[in-house]
């Protein structure tokens, strides 16, 4: 009888094992991805939905054989907007054998920049700083959207094109910028430098800039301080809450300025935070916005229903299809390394998704209104220029589809100390 019993509990044990081993194989043949997004903090009103659509793409993909049959693995944390709780999930992220990792904000994707270059892990982040556009200084970071220089450029262009044309004073003086954004900021202050050399390209007069507070809700000083330099257009580069707050100040205080904003602070949430204010708030568009009528945004309105059913999609945002942006991207370049042959489920197929994915690929369409991307070993703006478009009449209309490249060829290709585009 005792014989009996360890006997069963030796086949018992072995059963086991082998089960165990198994599973170790088969978790094996996932492709291990990571995700550090922002739902609590400082940018979490746009963090929010772009978490719950990155969640929503890996499941369509894998719903769709992810990448040549191979599932990806999607594990993502909430690092707060906080530089040290990003690096700490980033290690983590890494001993989970992530082949790469999807990030967020500008601040820890620059600071983590040269421990992804040491590891060689593709990081495809949220954050469009022109800082991390060129392979010769950061070879492992990437997005699909024009950068924010780019987009500060495009959104002046547009303005000073369609608008300015039209005041009163064209043609009598210089129009006058100034710009609104949160100094501390590494995301704020990004394009700041750019859009400033832009102005004085199209010949503005620049103003004093204005510190606003990503937390913002009351920005009257900071408005009643521009009133003093009576500018034409101003500038913000925050989220959508504190841009939300000073347009409605700037408005009630009769400022009388046209206002540009960067992505993350133009989306469907604008005008329902800033009222009759926001009308004719213009800002950079790297995608359509949720739900309108364009390439593959039947699958990111359909996964939002199948796999998130707790959010109205009546409050869904563009922040969703940015993130089915960056998946996407992705998603292609894991399928072209895989199809080279490349061991994609490596934690070290680092360089090679690198070389035989992303870097491979040229006009590539993604759908959902964004620009064609690029990339080569040399260059990793995706795109070169950005659809700038305006809240009129209750929805968003197009103003311009600016591209710088095409309107300043022999400055698009240089670096910032020779006066051009690239690099910052």
């Amino acid at each position: 009888m005792k014989k009996s019993i360890f006997t069963k509990l030796g086949v018992l044990l072995l059963a086991v094992v082998l089960l165990t081993a198994f599973g170790t194989v088969a978790a094996a043949k996932d492709i291990r991805v990571g995700g550090l997004m922002d739902c609590t903090g400082a940018t979490s009103d746009v963090g929010k939905d772009y978490a719950i659509g990155m969640a929503d793409a890996f499941k369509y993909i894998n719903s769709q054989g992810g990448v040549n049959g191979k599932k990806i693995k999607y594990t993502w944390f909430d690092y707060g907007y906080r530089i040290p709780e990003a690096i700490t999930k980033y290690k983590m992220l890494k001993r989970l054998g992530s082949v790469a990792i999807m990030g967020w904000g500008t601040g820890d994707t620059e600071a983590l920049s040269p421990t992804v270059n040491k590891d060689k892990v593709p990081y495809v982040s949220a954050s469009y700083s022109a800082h991390l556009t060129n392979p010769a200084k950061t070879p492992y970071n990437l997005f699909f959207s024009s950068d924010y220089s780019t987009n500060a450029r495009s959104c002046l262009t547009a303005w000073f094109d369609k608008k300015w044309s039209k005041h009163p004073d064209f043609g009598k003086r210089k129009p006058r910028m100034a710009c609104c954004y949160m100094f501390a900021s590494p995301y704020c202050s990004a394009p700041i430098k750019a859009i400033k050399n832009q102005a004085k390209l199209l010949g503005f007069e620049i103003g004093p800039d204005q510190d606003v507070s990503l937390f913002a809700l009351d920005t009257k000083s900071q408005v009643m301080a521009l009133k003093g330099f009576k500018p034409d257009v101003v500038w913000h580069g925050n989220t959508t809450m504190s841009v939300a707050a000073t347009v409605r100040d700037a408005y009630a205080l009769g400022l009388g300025a046209g206002w540009i904003v960067n992505n993350w602070g133009f989306d469907e949430n604008l005008p329902r935070l800033a009222g009759e204010a926001a009308e004719g708030v213009m800002g950079a568009t790297p995608c359509a916005f949720f739900g309108q009528d364009v390439k593959n945004m039947d699958l990111v309105v359909s996964s939002a229903e199948k796999y998130s059913p707790g959010v109205p999609i009546g409050k869904r945002l563009i922040r969703t299809v940015q993130a089915w942006g960056d998946a996407l991207v992705l998603w292609e370049a894991l399928k072209r390394a895989d199809a080279k042959g490349v061991d994609i489920t490596k934690k070290d197929a680092g360089p090679k998704i690198m070389k035989e994915g992303f870097e491979t690929m040229r006009n590539f369409d993604i759908g959902l209104g964004a620009a064609p991307i690029s990339y080569t070993d040399k260059d990793h703006r995706p795109a070169t220029g950005c659809i700038v478009q305006e809240w009129k009449g209750g929805k968003f209309v197009v103003v311009d589809a600016v591209d710088l490249k095409k309107r300043w060829p022999d400055l698009w290709d240089k670096t910032e100390a020779e006066g051009g585009f690239f690099g910052y």
